[in-house]
């Protein structure tokens, strides 16, 4: 870590859940949004983006679960546009919609470069920086922290600097409390960056805080927002990442890394950099993304060594070859001819509800068991139950609440008409037996009701658990239609104590059925674990109901 006389702490602002999305294949349920902002909070992000609360219904009730949730640090914010041409602030149904989304702070978005004052807005200069000007009062008028957001600002800059900085005093003159240089287009280079942070400082003074804002089209998104903090700017704009349009937003986790292990500046949590590696895996199977083995820091080749010279040197001395401590960032070194996994990985995913710290054994059994798993398609960052449901077998607290006979699935398609489908399930509970039939639509909807009949009059409680999400991905693609697929399905539970619990299990199979299936024994018997306090006193060893992961 460096030593400097300069201790700001600088702000991270996340825009995962509005920018992030308008990259190519994302989408996040709402019930996405609300894990991630919990996650993000958890770590300290100081501000979490949630959308435009016109654009679309989500984004709408998005911001109303927000606002029920207790946040321990972050401030949610709407973003929206400046007001249109002609058109009053308090008119204006953008401006009403984002007032309305009852956020701490606003974000509004306005046109620097004169280009598109002049060629997309089609608006005078003076009516463009009345609307800024306008956009920022109003919403100051009805009691938010404002944001100014310079789209192009570094073209616009370059094309007529005059310009480009009125925009800014406009904001300032709204009362915006930061202003964030915006590189849309991407295409910028650090020592430009460096330049024009430079004589926004000297055009407008001290009078407000500077933030940045960079995509990644020129491949330079955080060597420019790095630059920007050097030069002065107190908040970075990003997404878990790097997702967004295009080729994407400057990578937060990467940008964290830098700031608080290389430049030694305040951010986030102090622990935060070593749940990098969690939040950027957990938001890629939110995302259903696959990972980018070679992402800096968070990637699971970022701490890869092969053969030869290059492991005998990493053996001998770890930073001969590591330019951080894997452990730092959450991350584990991995040998290529045998994956090795960190305990500290397994703490982390599992918190401080399991003490395994003592047991070197047991230490040693789950995460060879992990790898074993993980070797055949599992991930468990997105699948914290079906993890807990391991740990619980190593620790002997896991019961057999139910043994499976058989299940059945059989689809009736006919031309024209849409398919029928019926489950067949037949389980021993005790001593007594329960084969029960349902419909539903597709095999998964009729496994989990013809399931749920056999479990209901022994179980009660499983009504209590609901299915929100169901997620599916190829593991190996290059067995095309015969590939195996890995199934994560997220449940939330009816608790009037806890309006808000949610979890996750996973499945792996060549077979999308019965991947679906391993999930859902594993949620319901995760629910009955968690509900079933004699549970946790150490029982016989027993194998889980339908599979042993």
């Amino acid at each position: 870590m460096s030593d400097r006389s300069d201790n700001r702490r600088i702000e991270i602002y996340d825009t995962t859940l509005r920018d992030g999305t308008q990259g190519e294949g994302v989408s996040l349920s709402l019930v996405d949004k609300i894990k991630i902002t919990r996650r993000l909070d958890a770590m300290g992000v100081d501000y979490i983006e949630g959308g435009y609360p016109l654009s679309n219904p989500k984004d709408v009730a998005y911001f109303k679960e927000a606002a029920r949730l207790e946040l321990a640090h972050a401030r949610v914010c709407a973003f929206g546009m400046t007001r249109r041409r002609g058109v009053s602030a308090a008119e204006d149904g953008g401006m009403r919609a984002l007032v309305e989304a009852q956020t701490p702070v606003v974000t509004i978005v306005g046109k620097t470069w004169d280009l598109h004052v002049d060629e997309v807005l089609r608006v005078s200069h003076e009516e463009n920086l009345a609307m800024i000007r306008d956009s920022v009062a109003y919403c100051r008028e009805q009691g938010r922290e404002v944001f100014y957001d310079a789209e192009h600002f570094f073209d616009g800059l370059r094309a007529n600097p005059d310009y480009a900085l009125a925009t800014l005093r406009a904001a300032v003159e709204g009362g915006a409390t930061r202003l964030i240089l915006c590189d849309t287009n991407g295409g910028s280079l650090p020592a430009w960056i460096t330049e024009a942070i430079d004589r926004v400082r000297q055009g407008l003074g001290g009078e407000v805080k500077l933030g940045i804002h960079t995509h990644n089209d020129g491949g330079l998104a955080a060597a420019n927002a790095l630059a920007a903090v050097e030069a002065g700017c107190v908040q970075v704009q990003g997404t878990i990442n790097g997702i967004g349009e295009r080729c994407g937003n400057v990578d937060l986790t990467t940008v964290v890394a830098n700031l608080r292990l290389k430049m030694g500046f305040d951010c986030l949590l102090p622990d935060a950099t070593t749940r990098l590696t969690e939040i950027s895996r957990f938001v890629y199977e939110l995302a259903n993304l696959n990972l980018y083995a070679g992402q800096p820091f968070v990637g699971p080749a970022a701490f890869a060594h092969k053969g030869g010279m290059h492991v005998h040197a990493v053996n001998r001395l770890a930073r001969s070859y590591e330019h951080v401590p894997p452990e730092s960032v959450g991350n584990t070194r991995r040998v290529l001819v045998s994956e090795l996994s960190g305990v500290s990985n397994l703490q982390a995913l599992l918190g401080d509800k399991y003490d395994l710290a003592a047991d070197r054994e047991l230490q040693r059994k789950l995460l060879g068991r992990i790898a074993e798993l993980e070797d055949r398609g599992y991930q468990f960052e997105a699948a914290g139950a079906s993890l807990e449901l391991l740990v619980r077998s190593a620790l002997k607290q896991r019961r057999q609440y139910w043994a499976l006979d058989h299940y059945r699935c059989v689809i009736l398609k006919q031309d024209a008409i849409e398919p029928q489908t019926e489950a067949i399930v037949k389980l021993r509970i005790g001593e007594a037996w329960q084969h029960q039939v349902a419909e539903g639509d597709g095999p998964v909807n009729a496994l989990d009701s013809a399931m749920r009949k056999c479990l209901r009059p022994h179980y009660p409680q499983l009504d209590k658990v609901h299915l929100r999400d169901y997620r599916v991905r190829v593991v190996n693609s290059r067995a095309e239609s015969a590939a195996k697929v890995r199934v994560i399905v997220d449940f939330a539970v009816e608790d009037p104590d806890n309006p808000d619990r949610y979890f996750s299990t996973i499945g792996v199979s060549e077979n999308i059925v019965e991947a679906s299936w391993q999930a859902l024994v594993d949620a319901f018997e995760y629910h009955l674990l968690e509900t079933d306090t004699d549970a946790l006193e150490p029982q016989a060893a027993a194998e889980p109901a339908a599979r042993s992961v």
